[in-house]
């Protein structure tokens, strides 16, 4: 992660002019003027608007039936080689996901998901939505629970073995 060095901000001697009234020498600069002016010196830091991360599937069909019946995504755009879909874009909310078809290059066997959990955060009821993934045929990998301090939560695998945590914060 990357941290912003605190840095003293130097004050410099303005230089005498004729006519002008001698002064205490030092510079006034404003607060946000040195901040506009770190800014310029120092590499910006990233900032996103969004994020859309896209999955590799063993099936996308079986994928995007998940994704859509059982959580509630739609479809935005599908693309496909003319004989079979190769990817999906999927929305929720202001959230976009994309699902990609393996094209099955590095193996049939490669595991998908491992070490893969998705956060999603929701102004949605969890025990309300956990009733509807379970009555859309969904497997909740625990029930609504408690988490922090003022959250909730629950979650979710995918067909591949992705991890989805959809949380509440109260």
């Amino acid at each position: 992660m990357a941290k912003r060095k605190s840095r003293t901000v130097k004050r410099t001697a303005r230089p005498a002019r004729a006519g002008r009234k001698k002064t205490s020498g030092w510079k006034k600069t404003s607060v946000t003027a040195v901040t506009r002016e770190r800014r310029h010196r120092e590499r910006e830091t990233l900032r996103l608007r969004s994020w859309e991360p896209t999955f590799t599937v063993n099936d996308i069909e079986q994928s995007v039936r998940f994704y859509t019946d059982v959580l509630g995504f739609i479809v935005i755009e599908q693309m496909s080689d003319g004989a079979a879909l190769q990817v999906v874009l999927l929305k929720a909310g202001v959230c976009k996901l994309g699902l990609s078809q393996d094209d099955w290059a590095k193996g049939r066997d490669r595991k998908k998901g491992e070490g893969v959990r998705i956060w999603c955060d929701t102004v949605q009821d969890l025990d309300a939505l956990a009733t509807r993934i379970r009555a859309a045929g969904g497997h909740l990998a625990d029930e609504p629970k408690n988490q922090l301090p003022g959250e909730r939560s629950i979650s979710v695998t995918d067909p591949d073995g992705y991890h989805l945590t959809i949380y509440q914060q109260r």
